[in-house]
């Protein structure tokens, strides 16, 4: 596959490693891929924070905040599949820009409503299900078009560059969208991530990408199949994904609900939630400036052993610990989980051959998000019910035990880095 030129270098040791870190960025298509998500990410984090936050404003419960973030994951699940299949058809960032635009009109029409009064729950809760449509076509591409933007020995640092240069967002995302909520309201952080996402959406137009091999298939339905195919004949992937569902469901509780509850009641509200969610993101730029350089040999070894420190946020929020000790939780929950997240995208982009790439990441995804609808929508009665501390120690119990009895497998404990 065609890839920008890169260059020919003759150095020692020190340039040498300048240019295993740095390389990618050689790459016209990957900068713009990494400046893309930069910009949409931050958007995102500051929505993160301004969402449950804005239906708490309008007279919203716990469990409203629950339903809001479920009404984006439903369709996001829905579509994922038919995502797939149309990022290994079409050219994936041509498919991001649509995705991107509708993203950017459902929000800003939820920020209009909400600076002007007139939003109610229902509403919210429609347009989020507007963004999970653009977001169930927006992931799998978005899956399948960083290995298209470099070479093949340059993916492990690919993929770290674009974590870190994501969680680096999210830090000045997640900051911005406390500070701003708690000083102007909600309604302006969804302004900003529907601008984040029209912006986004333009600069990705001006990708160029060498087209794919043209699809065989006769039908959708058998590129469904096909995939099907690819994704269960691996059990080292079904498995992790499967037990990964579990992982999801209590993450996107924690962030979405369960999370700013806590911030809501005992913390100070949506600043000191803000600084939390930014200093996981500042972990997470830790660690994935840590795999620029790390490469373990046993890779799923290394993945599934760094799950179970994001449980430590959750036990921290439990109490909960004063923000201070929450953000120091943050910090190693997010740098220990990107550990697993750049070990996993370049485990997939090793194995799964490119032209199936985003059907098999679909695949992925839906298993990753099925168990979230559920996750979001039950944690405000949960916690109700049961109380908040209780809901995060036994989710944070789980996060411990499933990736554990994962490395039970022996194609987990035995992948290894090619």
């Amino acid at each position: 596959m065609p890839q920008d030129k890169l260059g020919q270098l003759t150095m020692d040791g020190s340039g040498a490693s300048r240019a295993l870190l740095w390389g990618p960025l050689r790459s016209r298509n990957f900068r713009l891929l990494v400046a893309c998500n930069v910009i949409s990410v931050a958007g995102s984090a500051v929505s993160f924070v301004a969402i449950p936050f804005a239906v708490l404003r309008i007279g919203g419960t716990a469990s409203d905040v629950g339903y809001v973030a479920t009404a984006e994951l439903i369709p996001l699940i829905a579509f994922l599949l038919l995502g797939g299949v149309i990022a290994d058809r079409l050219p994936r960032h041509q498919v991001m820009v649509a995705a991107n635009t509708l993203q950017a009109l459902a929000q800003g029409t939820s920020a209009a409503l909400v600076l002007t009064g007139q939003a109610h729950v229902w509403q919210l809760a429609a347009l989020a299900a507007a963004g999970g449509v653009g977001l169930g076509f927006y992931y799998p591409a978005a899956q399948g078009l960083l290995p298209q933007t470099v070479s093949a020995g340059q993916r492990p640092q690919a993929n770290a560059l674009d974590r870190t240069g994501r969680n680096a967002a999210e830090i000045g995302g997640a900051a911005l969208g406390g500070l701003l909520i708690g000083l102007a309201g909600p309604g302006w952080g969804l302004a900003i991530d529907a601008a984040s996402f029209a912006a986004a959406a333009g600069l990705r137009i001006g990708m160029h990408l060498p087209s794919l091999p043209p699809a065989q298939a006769p039908s959708v339905l058998h590129e469904l199949r096909e995939g099907w195919h690819e994704f269960t004949s691996r059990r080292w992937l079904w498995i992790i994904v499967a037990q990964f569902a579990f992982v999801a469901a209590v993450s996107a509780a924690v962030i979405n609900v369960l999370g700013p509850l806590v911030a809501h009641s005992y913390l100070g509200g949506a600043r000191s939630w803000g600084f939390i969610v930014a200093a996981y993101s500042a972990g997470a730029v830790v660690g994935g400036l840590v795999m620029i350089k790390f490469r373990p040999r046993r890779i799923l070894v290394a993945a599934m052993l760094s799950v179970p420190a994001f449980s430590v946020l959750l036990f921290a929020l439990a109490v909960p610990l004063a923000v201070h000790l929450d953000v120091a939780a943050a910090i190693l929950a997010g740098g220990c989980l990107e550990v697993f997240s750049v070990s996993w995208a370049t485990t997939l982009q090793q194995e799964i051959p490119p032209g199936k790439l985003s059907r098999v990441s679909s695949y992925n995804a839906l298993g990753n998000f099925a168990l979230t609808p559920a996750g979001t929508a039950i944690a405000g009665p949960l916690a109700s019910a049961f109380g908040t501390p209780a809901v995060l120690a036994t989710g944070g119990s789980l996060v411990v035990i499933l990736p554990i009895l994962v490395l039970l497998v022996p194609e987990v404990r035995n992948m290894r880095r090619k």
